[in-house]
């Protein structure tokens, strides 16, 4: 196992006392809880992590936070595989294996890395130039190579054995960000009054106080910050919580880790996502340093200044002994100043003519060189740096370095701001964009807002506090916040020129993005920067290009000689970083996927061996284990005691729609193929809906209750469509109708009794009941009750069979249930399910779902003549269009198979004997099943109009099983044609 050499043997914010063993790319290795993985590896000497997404070149850890474009590595843990995480975010924990990524056979030596050799054929927009010919189809040839290579981690093919779960929040106050700024308004809103949720990303709170000395002021500082936060009840501290989105009405998108510290209980949460609403928010974002534009600046062992200091202070790690920071501003001094107090070679490389006095007397004290007016031009190095090539007022010259820490300034972190369309505004006091104006309710702190002095954050976030505290009504007396100040100056960076040599000078490390790049969008046309983000696919990789956003369009801006406020920003979209689609799915997967209905008989279901079937959101009953093991078994068996006895099918899931109001007749005229208007009180009308287009959209069964009050029903698939539909006539076609329309599904429980017995079974359940043909027709109402219970009998069929709707209180319909089977036991009625029921219907030649598709109208599915001479009702008119008339448009057929032994697919697809099966053929088979009556397959088609005439063969082919069968096109009524079963 490999020592941390270079860990300091003091410091940090680590626990020395609790070792923690890891494995990188299969080496053992240690560091200590308190680490992230990037500093565990930083300190066991390891440079190397990664390897770029185009050109495949050796890359580095460079940054410490979320902002990192480089050191993404791969999770791989106990049949987990989570890829593209940063290893600068990834908390340390015991037994984590970890993965570099892209390369191939390894880290080391990485094949692919030939493609460096191919960068004048790989430039930006590369591929909507080259894979263009020989041929039309070359594309696809081309396409699986590309695919091959794209792309960085590989994600998981196994059921991800993690639980996530979903949650919600509420608080006065959210504070995103648990630096000195968001601290300070935190304190100040919790004494204000205000519930107070307190979000950081990171496992500490203090943002960039944790790159100070443990045992310095900003430290001490920070352990009274964190005590008296921890005082107050209203406050939440959300550690390892991420605010991905912002969104309206004040609803913040946060996704919480566990604490790897904390044992791991079989199916414990790993991740959270929450959402948080807030009634105002402070916004303590912080800024993310820049890095400096130069030929080869992609080397491991190039680090923004910052992340060097962090590395340094908060985990004892000294990641360089020689090293060379370069430098716009005075803020990378400090990172100079703390690298040499640990006893490094320092060389500090401003690029302006005269740094501060007092930072160049400091660096005298400290032994460190600086070297004024010089900038880094060039890198040589190949999984490590070497030298640094500098240009100063006196020529280039070299130095020696083992790591290279780079500040080209700060950005404000103004995502989440530009969520809800907050447009940034660019200041030239600090050389950055800041969020523009914001609601009444959201407030900005700290160098987010371009506040880079620790001391003036502390005071911006005490003011930001009480007034977000304010604005909801809290308003007890606030304490002065306690001082931090850490001396730093505050001048703005110097806008350098890129120093380019002839190496590579990346602008976005994660997309391998150069300013070559940039220059041939610009020569391309592609000058604007959201063309420019998409032709070069700059800022698009999985950090959002939070290190190369602001570099980008400087240069832009320099090539068309534009300033940065007009040449403008990118838009930023959530997710600030990558949410992993588990969390956002949290419980809600497999069966929980969607809510499961159930209908009032389901129990029953399950305790007589129902195989229950998801249909939409419903579970229904299969077949019946009692009628035969196997499914195709058991239907037929079904089938025969429905056409033989009586049988009843659970149709509770039907949608069930009251439709009310003095112009109720004229509605159901409007939306109904067929009239409603006549239709006499206590009587039914099977009837077929249009879409506006002309084509089918539902059928079902209305009943006239009373003269302004209709009993509809619907699918079990359309039924919340339907009631969508009937709404939005009524609100944006009709208004003026007099109409309420109200669900009644959950109402009523629903069954229907089928088969020659099935009168005698309702006069043997209910002898005070007429249910005689005189006083129950064939599409006839019985309104009455059942123990104080309404009840209704329809006498409808879709089986061919008299039968009976029979509608319960849905809290009575297993009791009833139970009341009519045990009415039925001595006429033979038994229970079917659904494959059954499909089954009946296609006998009788009932059209469902699978023939009413979205693609079929009135006419096609031998319906025209519902709707005869009418007209003003959806969809009549469009109906009529020629194409529809077409004599080769498909219309509806039954088929009966010729071949013995043989049978009929659904899906299959219809040719003409002799015709090559190629293409989308004839038509196609929509529904089959074995017909007992028959004693063979049959099905229902929809077949060319003009070779479907009854008596011709066609051949069925259905590829996906290399079968062909013959089949010959007949009615598509099988059985009994005349209706005298169902009237009989």
């Amino acid at each position: 196992m490999s020592s941390n050499h270079k860990r300091l043997s003091m410091g940090g914010r680590i626990d020395r006392e609790q070792p923690v063993e890891f494995t990188f790319d299969g080496r053992e290795l240690a560091g200590y809880r308190g680490d992230t993985l990037a500093s565990a590896l930083l300190a066991n000497g390891v440079t190397l992590v990664g390897r770029s997404f185009k050109y495949h070149r050796p890359r580095g850890i460079f940054s410490a936070g979320p902002e990192e474009p480089n050191a993404l590595v791969t999770l791989a843990t106990a049949g987990r595989r989570q890829p593209n995480l940063p290893a600068t975010t990834l908390e340390l924990e015991d037994g984590l294996i970890a993965e570099s990524q892209n390369r191939w056979p390894s880290l080391a030596f990485d094949v692919q890395s030939v493609n460096g050799l191919l960068a004048p054929f790989l430039s930006a927009g590369f591929y909507y130039k080259t894979f263009m010919g020989p041929t039309h189809r070359a594309w696809m040839c081309y396409e699986h190579f590309i695919r091959k290579a794209a792309g960085l981690g590989r994600a998981g093919t196994d059921p991800d054995p993690d639980r996530y779960d979903i949650s919600q929040a509420f608080a006065d106050v959210a504070i995103i960000g648990g630096g000195p700024a968001g601290l300070s308004a935190a304190r100040a809103a919790a004494a204000a009054g205000a519930q107070v949720a307190l979000i950081e990303q990171d496992f500490l709170l203090g943002g960039q106080l944790l790159a100070e000395a443990s045992d310095s002021a900003a430290a001490a500082w920070l352990r009274q910050a964190e005590a008296e936060l921890d005082g107050f009840k209203t406050v939440a501290l959300m550690k390892r919580t991420t605010a991905f989105g912002i969104y309206d009405g004040n609803v913040i998108g946060l996704v919480g880790q566990r604490d790897p510290a904390n044992p791991r209980p079989a199916g414990e949460v790993l991740q959270t996502l929450t959402m948080l609403r807030a009634r105002s928010i402070v916004f303590a974002t912080g800024a993310i340093e820049r890095p400096m534009v130069f030929s080869n600046n992609d080397r491991p062992g190039v680090m923004l200044a910052s992340a060097a200091r962090t590395y340094l202070n908060r985990f004892a790690v000294l990641p360089g002994k020689k090293i060379v920071v370069a430098t716009s501003n005075d803020g990378a001094w400090r990172t100079a100043f703390d690298l040499a107090d640990a006893g490094a070679e320092v060389t500090v490389a401003d690029v302006r003519a005269a740094p501060p006095t007092a930072l160049a007397a400091e660096a005298g004290r400290l032994g460190v060189l600086v070297r004024a007016a010089t900038r880094i031009v060039d890198l040589n190095g190949g999984h490590a740096v070497r030298r640094a090539t500098l240009s100063g007022p006196d020529g280039q010259s070299e130095a020696a370095c083992d790591l290279v820490c780079v500040s080209g300034g700060w950005s404000p972190t103004v995502h989440l701001t530009s969520h809800l369309g907050v447009k940034p505004q660019y200041r030239d006091d600090i050389g950055g964009f800041v969020p523009g104006a914001f609601a009444a309710d959201r407030f900005g702190a700290g160098s987010m807002m371009g506040i880079y002095s620790t001391a003036d954050a502390v005071e911006d976030g005490h003011r930001t506090g009480t007034a977000a505290a304010s604005f909801c009504g809290k308003s007890a007396p606030v304490p002065a916040p306690s001082k931090l100040d850490l001396g730093e100056t505050a001048a703005a960076p110097l806008r350098e020129a890129l120093a380019v040599g002839r190496g590579k000078a990346f602008v976005d490390f994660q997309m391998d993005v150069t300013t070559r790049d940039i220059e041939l969008a610009y020569r391309e046309g592609y000058q604007s920067v959201e063309h420019l983000k998409r032709y070069t696919t700059l800022g698009m990789g999985t950090d959002q290009g939070k290190t190369s956003n602001f570099a980008a369009l400087a240069a832009m801006a320099a090539l068309r000689n534009a300033t940065i406020p007009e040449t403008g920003a990118t838009t930023f979209r959530p997710p600030y970083t990558p949410v992993a689609i588990g969390a956002l799915a949290g419980r809600a997967i497999g069966h929980h996927f969607k809510p499961i209905r159930r209908t009032p008989m389901h129990d029953w279901h399950m305790a007589n061996g129902a195989e229950m079937l998801e249909v939409g959101l419903w579970m229904r009953p299969y077949f019946y284990r009692q009628s035969g093991l196997a499914v195709n078994e058991a239907y037929v068996a079904e089938m025969r005691s429905v056409r033989q006895a009586a049988g009843m099918m659970d149709i509770s899931t039907l949608g069930k729609i009251d439709v009310q109001g003095p112009d109720a007749a004229i509605f159901l005229d409007r939306i109904y193929a067929n009239g409603f208007a006549k239709l006499p009180v206590g009587r039914a009308r099977y009837g077929v809906m249009l879409r506006d287009d002309g084509i089918v959209f539902d059928d079902g069964t209305t009943t006239r209750l009373a003269e302004n009050r209709f009993f509809m029903t619907t699918s079990t698939a359309k039924a919340a469509d339907v009631l969508s539909r009937l709404e939005f006539l009524l609100d944006m076609a009709w208004p003026d109708l007099r109409v309420a329309v109200t669900s009644v599904s959950d109402e009523w429980a629903a069954m229907s009794v089928a088969g020659p017995n099935s009168r005698a079974i309702l006069a043997a359940a209910f002898p005070a009941l007429d249910v005689s043909d005189a006083a129950l027709a064939h599409m006839g109402l019985l309104e009455s009750e059942w123990q104080g219970r309404a009840l209704r009998i329809l006498r409808l069929s879709y089986s061919g069979e008299r039968a009976y709707e029979i509608y319960v209180g849905a809290t009575a319909g297993e009791q009833f249930w139970s009341r009519l089977l045990e009415a039925g036991r001595p006429l033979d009625l038994k229970p079917y399910g659904v494959e059954a029921l499909g089954a009946l219907r296609v006998e009788k030649g009932h059209v469902a779902g699978p023939e009413i598709d979205g693609r079929t109208t009135l006419d096609d599915l031998g319906l025209g003549r519902m709707a005869g001479k009418r007209t003003g009702f959806v969809g009549d008119v469009l109906r009529r269009r020629p194409a529809f008339q077409a004599p080769d448009r498909q219309r509806l057929v039954g088929l009966e198979c010729i071949e013995e032994g043989k049978r009929l697919r659904g899906g299959a697809i219809l040719f003409l004997p002799g015709e090559k099966p190629y293409g989308h053929g004839r038509g196609r088979v929509t529904s089959v099943t074995f017909s007992p009556e028959r004693g063979h397959y049959i099905g229902l088609a929809l077949l060319s109009g003009d070779v479907a005439s009854e008596g011709s063969e066609v051949v069925a082919v259905y590829p996906m099983k290399a079968e062909t069968v013959r089949a010959r096109i007949v009615s598509p009524v099988f059985l009994d044609p005349q209706g005298e079963r169902l009237h009989g």
